[in-house]
């Protein structure tokens, strides 16, 4: 095809668009009405049409419409799904990058407040304890060669494996339990035949940060830590629970979210909601007076059993 040709088939394509237009406006338009009201709307046109005297014209509009109407029924409601499917998958498109912006951003922390008081802690123990000041700098070590990669997989819906998320949470502990000493205990309850249940990353050791900063460390005397992972009615439950000064829903929320950017616990609750939408679930409480005091997590997905091949090594 020349240029010419090309121009020319163009220009006839844009002049006939007008049209195009308008008679895709007329039949939504048919579409979207009822036939008891096309029937009415008919029979006034046939009125019209012999009052001017044009009754065969009036009949051939209607002939016509009826057609339009019952042609292009199916193709205007493909075109308004595909149309609100496409508006959707934009909508959640736009909420995945809000989520993987804020995943971005927390994992970039790598709480730097901990990391800071690890390092300081490592220096006075050069000094007073070389022994101890060295095994808390192997536990760092692993924390950062557990974490790093994790840091690489900015996507909200990555999901890992249990197994995975203890390589993280056992030298975070480590060093806590140095740090704090004979004012932390901590209950390890979780089998290893869960080390292969799938479990989104992050999200163990942001509820094990959560009940230290804001429940065992302010507390003068320090406390418990208990970590539990159990399946229950085909749901994988972890449960972190503290014996700190316990949860104050008001205060807590806003100080949890504004010491990691804005998306603590809200952005826990995001990511469940989008990878597993009602399935998973997070529920964070203060103990009642029987129980003791202290806070109680409870994080339920759905019970996965990872590939073999995807837990080797775990």
């Amino acid at each position: 095809m020349t240029t010419s040709t090309f121009s020319k088939s163009a220009a006839n394509a844009s002049k006939w668009q007008p049209a195009k237009d308008t008679f895709h406006a007329y039949a939504s338009w048919l579409v979207s009405i009822s036939w008891k009201l096309f029937s009415g709307l008919s029979l006034v046109l046939m009125i019209a049409g012999g009052i001017i005297q044009l009754p065969q014209l009036a009949f051939l509009i209607i002939l016509t419409s009826i057609v339009i109407k019952a042609t292009f029924k199916q193709q205007i409601q493909a075109e308004q799904k595909a149309s609100a499917a496409t508006y959707l998958a934009e909508a959640e498109q736009l909420k995945r990058q809000l989520v993987e912006a804020r995943m971005a951003t927390m994992q970039a922390q790598v709480e730097p407040h901990f990391l800071f008081n690890t390092l300081a802690s490592i220096d006075h123990l050069i000094e007073t304890d070389p022994p101890r000041a060295s095994l808390m700098q192997k536990s760092l070590i692993a924390l950062l060669r557990a974490t790093l990669p994790t840091m690489r997989e900015n996507t909200p819906n990555n999901v890992r494996y249990l197994g995975q998320e203890l390589s993280v949470i056992r030298p975070y502990l480590d060093i806590q339990k140095m740090r704090m000493e004979d004012r932390l205990q901590i209950q390890w309850d979780i089998p290893d035949g869960l080390n292969s249940a799938e479990m989104p990353n992050m999200m163990v050791l942001s509820l094990v940060e959560n009940a230290f900063k804001h429940g065992l460390e302010p507390k003068a005397e320090g406390g418990t830590l208990v970590l539990r992972a159990e399946v229950s009615h085909g749901k994988l439950v972890i449960t972190v629970k503290d014996s700190g000064v316990g949860y104050f829903p008001a205060e807590q929320d806003a100080a949890s979210d504004a010491s990691q950017g804005g998306f603590g616990l809200k952005n826990i609750r995001d990511r469940l909601a989008l990878i597993y939408g009602e399935q998973g679930s997070l529920s964070i409480r203060a103990l009642e007076p029987y129980e003791g005091s202290g806070t109680l997590a409870l994080l339920t997905v759905p019970y996965k059993v990872a590939p073999i091949e995807s837990t080797f090594g775990l």
